[in-house]
This record gives C-alpha cells, structure tokens and sequence, in this order.
C-alpha cells in the first residue's frame, strides 16, 4: 500500500477547518478524484471529496481509519473495486473487503448513513464485464441481506446503450474514467437516492 502514501498524507493534511461538518464524505479511487465537480452537483447538500487516484477497494480500507480522523460527516458515498478487478482480483476478494469496510464504517462512525456506488461498467474493462456484474450482485445481496445503514447505487445498468454495451458519451478518452455527463449521470442517480433515504430536511 506504500504507493498511495503521497496522497493519503495530503488527505491526512486538508480540510482540517471542515472536519466537524464535511457533509457528505465522497470516498474512493479516481472515479471519486476527479469529480471536479461535486460540490457543485451537490450544491444544496455539502460534500467533501476524500477520493485517492487509482485506489482500489483493499486500500480503501486499509488507509480508512487515516483518512476519516476527525470527520464527523452527515453520510459517507464510497466508489471502489473497479481496480481490484482490473489488478487481478476476484470478485469473492473484493466482497471481502466491502464486509470489512462496514466493519471499519460501523466503528468508527456508528449506524450513520453509508451508500455503495456499484461498479461500472467501463468501456476499457468490458472484457471482464460478467465479474464487474457478480462482484454488484454480491455487494447488493449483503447490502439487502444486512437491511442496516448501507444503500446499494446502481449505476451499471443506466450506463449502458440500447445494445447492452457501454454508453461512451458517458466515458473519457481512455474508456475508464468519467466524461462529464458521465459525471452529472451519477450526480443524478445519486440524487435520487439521498432524496429518499436522506432528504434535505435531515441535512
């Protein structure tokens, strides 16, 4: 995990004015980075990106202790396991470490509301499109079988075309990272979700 040390320590260094009221905590790998946007998307909420580039969900939890010092955030939104997958791993391995991230979230932060954006199926990975689907399936199933404080975010199936492929208006140039309309389509469904299960008034 020695190769994210540069970015967890500037995670570990900013918002120190804003920890007691960050909102919602926007936790991840590059997908999360690189929304350059998501204050603006979530505007009438508050939202703190916490994401680390290339980060997969193994290291998500292994720096989340670190990372979440001192926060006191009204909801946490994780996006993580698409680089396990694209290193090799399997999806029983990385629904391994979404248990331990609950493990992680429960004590550190109680029954506070948490949502798990399901993996998305990027036009770069698509060759191993059946693992990015069993590894949401596993995640969903825990997270229904559970019925606790976590919320599963489908965000796969709204990203395909009418073919059933990836949509690539919604992907940059390199097939793996969000465009912009790629990120107001999250922005979106996310919305959706927090409207339901964390409505304004509650903000």
């Amino acid at each position: 995990m020695y190769w994210y040390e540069e970015e967890v320590q500037q995670l570990e260094r900013s918002h120190l004015g804003g920890r007691a009221d960050p909102g919602i905590i926007f936790y991840g790998s590059s997908s999360i980075r690189l929304w350059n946007n998501l204050k603006g998307d979530f505007a009438e909420r508050k939202a703190t990106n916490l994401g680390f580039g290339g980060s997969t969900l193994a290291a998500c939890v292994w720096f989340f202790d670190r990372i979440m010092m001192n926060y006191h955030p009204q909801a946490i939104v994780v996006y993580a396991g698409d680089n396990d997958l694209g290193d090799g791993r399997n999806p029983e391995e990385i629904f391994i470490f979404f248990q331990q991230l609950i493990v992680h979230a429960n004590l550190k932060f109680g029954k506070l509301p948490c949502y798990f954006i399901s993996l998305k199926p990027s036009l770069s990975r698509w060759h191993i499109a059946d693992q990015f689907r069993y590894t949401n399936n596993l995640i969903e199933s825990e997270i229904i079988k559970i019925n606790d404080n976590w919320t599963f975010i489908d965000v796969f199936k709204k990203m395909l075309d009418r073919n059933g492929n990836p949509d690539p208006i919604y992907y940059d140039h390199d097939g793996l990272h969000l465009s912009d309309q790629g990120y107001r389509l999250w922005a979106e469904i996310i919305k959706e979700k927090l409207a339901i299960s964390l409505p304004l008034i509650n903000i």
